[in-house]
């Protein structure tokens, strides 16, 4: 009988540490975000200080080629225009090394930009320096940010939502319920949660 139960301990033990968000060693919330300056598809640098009047940024680090992203592009689209309006846009970032994945040079980030329709800068992180500071892992692999005065506050890590296959199956928001908690002086209610996606290519 004792071993059964130990046996159920263990099982517990496993499921609850498949769900546990591990420590990719990069920034943590309420950590302050370095700036960045990296090339957008049209050729121009982009950076976080450009944005004179945002109140922050949905900073999402995604690809051309993985499926999860692929999946999520119209929905970051749908956040992108509803929430740079009030003062949080999209700022998306490719991680991937396109040695590694031919998919993801920087000639094809401008393509899929244009199919796409992208209504916010997608940056190249050539040299793949900026996402080991954040510590993203995933395409896609989510940070929003706060601005506090002249500091870029990390107030939440992780996934967009909890359904990648199936937007109408979505229960959980973890991107809008963190910027509208944010918009409204709120404290945001789910502040990380375990990204799911592609490991990123560098």
């Amino acid at each position: 009988m004792k071993s059964i139960k130990v046996l159920a301990v263990l099982v517990l033990v496993g499921v609850m540490s498949a769900f546990t968000v591990k420590d990719s060693g990069g920034y943590k919330i309420g950590d302050a975000a370095e700036d960045f300056s990296l090339k957008n598809v049209d050729g121009k640098k982009v950076s976080m200080k450009d944005y004179k009047d945002a109140k922050g940024f949905i900073v999402i680090f995604t690809c051309n080629h993985c499926p999860y992203a692929i999946a999520y592009e119209d929905r970051i689209i749908a956040l992108d225009k509803k929430y740079s309006k009030l003062g949080y846009p999209v700022i998306a970032i490719n991680p991937n090394n396109p040695e590694k994945q031919k998919d993801d040079s920087f000639d094809l980030m401008k393509v899929r930009a244009k199919e796409k329709g992208f209504t916010f800068p997608y940056l190249f992180d050539e040299g793949q320096k900026v996402y080991p500071k954040f510590g993203a892992t995933k395409t896609p692999h989510v940070y929003v940010i706060q601005k506090t005065g002249n500091t870029n506050v990390i107030q939440y890590i992780g996934a967009i939502d909890d359904n990648y296959e199936d937007e109408k199956a979505v229960k959980q928001t973890y991107v809008q319920d963190a910027v509208d908690a944010l918009l409204q002086g709120k404290d945001v209610p789910v502040k990380q949660t375990k990204a799911i996606g592609c490991s990123i290519k560098a």
